[in-house]
């Protein structure tokens, strides 16, 4: 019998990781305590459809990352995105001149999560509580004091402050994960019945509560009868306000949105707020992933590179490639 591997995270960390890791011919088990797959670039349902609150698109610099996106575009999943761009600072709104290729998923961002799903056994609606090893094996308690297992060997692939707890059977792991800081981020969407006077379809905004912005009907495939947009506040803004209610941080963004966006801001149709505690690190590491092979437990996640969706899925396939590397 072959015990199968434990994988603690479904967003694009755990799912990469979950790939190579089956194309070797591994059994995997994933664990999300969420009710879908995508953490950050889970979409979220509401009246006006489909809205990407967390990651916007992603950019793909790493050769194996754009040869990994190719596969994307030609299963369907991913499109590029080529937004009117601008810049807002000093209290102007100027065209951005910035030619990045960006990516989302299609028609949806967690389309591509839900794709990687495919033949992968994963529990949704599970919070593992505490990571510990048996004489041989590897065993997970969830917070409803239910226990999985046993498993060969365990990949943690959630936020650096969440997986601190559960690497605590390698205290070495564990402080180096309880080094990294990551940033908050409010993030609102609010929607229009008649669409907004402007050619703008996504900003950069300095020197203000807000960091950027996005029409959300102009990315690839959303077929939305409302105009959408979603709003993301700044790191050091959501900090200060990590405790507004909901409401409270609707108000005060739909303010600054109003003010910067150039043209007549009616009441929206409808508004919601959600507060990423987790949004990204705030600083680079070069890890790639952490590792203690001879206990076989690793850890990866955007923390572990840039902070991008290419580095958590790139921080994916070092975790998998360094399992592999240690089961030869």
């Amino acid at each position: 019998m072959t015990v199968p591997i434990a994988i603690i995270g479904a967003g694009i960390a755990g799912l990469s990781v979950a790939q190579a890791l089956q194309k070797a011919g591994q059994s995997v088990h994933l664990f999300d305590k969420g009710h879908g797959s995508g953490g950050r670039m889970a979409s979220k349902r509401s009246e006006a459809g489909a809205l990407d609150l967390g990651a916007q698109y992603f950019t793909a610099r790493d050769r194996r990352f754009v040869e990994q996106v190719q596969h994307w575009v030609a299963a369907g999943w991913a499109e590029q995105w080529k937004p009117q761009l601008y810049n807002y600072r000093d209290g102007e709104l100027t065209p951005s001149p910035d030619e990045q290729t960006r990516w989302v998923g299609v028609p949806r961002m967690s389309a591509i999560t839900r794709g990687l799903l495919k033949d992968v056994t994963v529990n949704f609606g599970c919070r593992i509580a505490e990571v510990f090893r048996g004489k041989q094996y590897w065993h997970l308690q969830d917070t409803e004091g239910c226990s999985h297992g046993p498993y060969s060997r365990v990949v943690i692939a959630v936020p650096a402050p969440q997986a601190t707890p559960l690497l605590a059977s390698t205290p070495k792991l564990a402080a180096v994960a309880a080094g990294v800081q990551m940033e908050p981020v409010w993030a609102v969407a609010l929607a229009f019945q008649t669409p907004l006077d402007t050619p703008m379809q996504g900003c950069f905004v300095q020197d203000k509560p807000l960091d950027w912005l996005a029409r959300n009907r102009s990315k690839p495939g959303r077929d939305e009868q409302l105009d959408t947009w979603v709003l993301h506040a700044t790191s050091d803004w959501s900090r200060q306000h990590i405790d507004l209610t909901k409401e409270q941080v609707i108000e005060q963004l739909w303010g600054e949105f109003a003010e910067l966006v150039g043209c007549v801001v009616p009441a929206p149709t409808f508004a919601l707020a959600h507060r990423w505690l987790y949004a990204r690190p705030s600083s680079n590491h070069e890890w790639g992933a952490l590792a203690d092979a001879d206990q076989g437990l690793y850890a990866c996640g955007d923390w572990c590179l840039s902070g991008r969706v290419e580095g958590a899925w790139l921080s994916g396939q070092e975790a998998a490639r360094r399992l592999l590397e240690h089961m030869e």
